[in-house]
């Protein structure tokens, strides 16, 4: 009797990202129907990112969309309000393939991600039985774990002065794929708002992308996609893992670009 074929999981985005290439996430705030997965796959984004901190797209929005990404081939990310992790168990559960974890501030709250959403022996994740990216088919529990957490991404935000001073230790921590500078929140935090190409904040970038170097991570970057020579600066320091941008401001740009357009008609 020949042993049973096990169903293959597909991340894009950790393909893209592990062969060094740039992986570009499409962030969602306001699209909240499946159909945002099959316009990010046909603009040519390897991933979503479910905006759950900042919106009320709540669990069962983002379990659908999650799912429907999933089959057409595009990574769902989740990011979480603050360390809820129980809730983003229920999105890993649900069809998600990553966990976006804003504010870790200490290498503690990395580890404390690690233990809820990896499985042993990293962590503790429970098992949930039955998965929709395998099809709900039964899949022996040691199969089940390993390729899970084979491709499922942990990423960790880092948007203060006080993340910045712990990054090496947050990088160092086993279970942790992505380190992500949350561009607006840094520039804040250290007095500047909005000033994103300021040398403080690139060089915050620095620090963050160095820690990633020594410990095997991938340096992300957020915020930023509106200036594509800025953009430019941060991938020659290293940056991988983009947040090109959120639905809300390419329809309010493209909808003024055509409102100006038709307008202009008149006067022809």
């Amino acid at each position: 009797m020949t042993d049973p074929v096990l169903p293959r999981l597909n991340n894009p985005l950790a393909e893209r990202l592990r062969k060094g290439e740039l992986g570009l996430v499409l962030q969602v705030k306001q699209v909240k129907t499946p159909n945002i997965a099959i316009v990010a796959k046909t603009c040519g984004y390897d991933a979503i990112y479910l905006d759950m901190q900042h919106t009320p797209i709540s669990i069962e929005m983002a379990a659908d969309m999650s799912v429907a990404a999933y089959a057409q081939g595009v990574c769902p990310l989740v990011r979480i309000a603050g360390h809820n992790f129980a809730d983003a168990l229920r999105m890993l559960d649900s069809g998600a393939m990553g966990i976006v974890i804003p504010e870790v501030n200490t290498a503690e709250q990395a580890r404390a991600a690690v233990e809820y959403l990896r499985f042993a022996p990293l962590g503790k994740r429970s098992v949930a039985g039955t998965w929709p990216q395998f099809g709900y088919q039964p899949v022996a529990a040691r199969d089940a774990a390993r390729m899970l957490d084979e491709q499922t991404l942990l990423i960790a935000m880092i948007e203060n002065r006080a993340a910045l001073a712990n990054v090496d230790e947050i990088a160092a921590v086993e279970g942790i794929d992505v380190i992500h500078m949350g561009s607006n929140d840094m520039a804040s935090d250290l007095g500047m708002p909005g000033e994103l190409g300021n040398p403080a904040v690139i060089d915050a970038f620095k620090t963050i992308a160095a820690a990633c170097r020594k410990h095997g991570k991938i340096a992300g970057l957020g915020g930023m996609s509106g200036n594509p020579e800025l953009v430019r600066t941060f991938v020659d320091l290293g940056a991988q893992f983009l947040t090109g941008a959120n639905e809300w401001s390419l329809l309010i740009g493209a909808a003024k670009e055509r409102a100006q357009l038709l307008r202009g008609l008149q006067s022809r």
